[in-house]
């Protein structure tokens, strides 16, 4: 797509979310225990905020502050304030411009199947492209389904004075992710071009009944596939109701 020459600070609002679900079975309060200790340590707010740190480098941004906290008994938030400075034709703007993460590990005594799932919101204005993260995204998160969705707001102004409510080229989120992440998930894909709204949601393709129970699990084979039943369910719902 040509670039646009625009009057002044590009006043689009890109707005890019995700939803990730990352399922286990845990059968027994002990393997709950063991499950949320195991997400509270690898996606606790120091570590979701070095991917975040890595998102403002990919979309080419700067950091303004950082802010981060764990929750008791499970849980944490992070938030990046950034300034986009690509523009060449201005020194400074308002910055308005975020990235967010909150994570919300699920889980009932009565339940076998426990979930954990992250989202990640940024928010940008200027030039910045936040879909050229997706891959790093991924790169960081195990995930059994994702929610992707993408939407443009607001409008700028050309050097003509036309408002231009669009200034780059999306056909589909699925563009901007590798070929080896998409062929390992069922994709389906809402496309409304003339809204500006895109949205992504992928299933993984295959599972292996065995990598959802703990090396302690008491179930034996008979028990494992009945709860190995139940994820399988608990997934589609979830990926049918996101």
């Amino acid at each position: 797509m040509k670039k646009i020459k625009l009057q002044g600070f590009n006043n689009l609002k890109k707005q890019l979310s995700f939803s990730f679900y990352d399922f286990v079975i845990a059968p027994t309060s002990e393997e709950k225990q063991s499950y949320i200790r195991y997400i509270n340590k690898r996606y606790s707010a120091k570590n979701i905020i070095k991917l975040l740190k890595k998102i403002v480098e990919r979309i080419e941004a700067n950091i303004l502050s950082t802010s981060k906290q764990n929750y008791e008994p499970y849980g944490a938030s992070s938030m990046i304030l950034l300034s986009d400075l690509k523009c060449d034709s201005v020194q400074m703007h308002i910055d308005k411009s975020h990235i967010t993460a909150h994570t919300y590990p699920d889980f009932s005594e009565k339940n076998d199947v426990v979930s954990f799932r992250v989202d990640i919101d940024i928010s940008t204005c200027g030039e910045i492209a936040p879909l050229t993260a997706l891959n790093d995204i991924f790169n960081f998160f195990d995930t059994d389904i994702v929610v992707i969705d993408y939407i443009v707001r607001g409008y700028t102004r050309d050097k003509k004075d036309r408002k231009v409510y669009m200034d780059h080229e999306v056909n589909s989120i699925k563009d901007f992710i590798k070929y080896e992440t998409l062929r390992e998930f069922t994709c389906k894909d809402l496309i409304l071009q003339n809204d500006n709204i895109w949205q992504l949601k992928m299933k993984r393709v295959s599972f292996d009944m065995e990598e959802f129970f703990s090396d302690e699990t008491k179930l034996d084979k008979k028990q494992k596939k009945q709860s190995f039943k139940k994820l399988l369910k608990e997934i589609d719902e979830i990926y049918e109701a996101s």
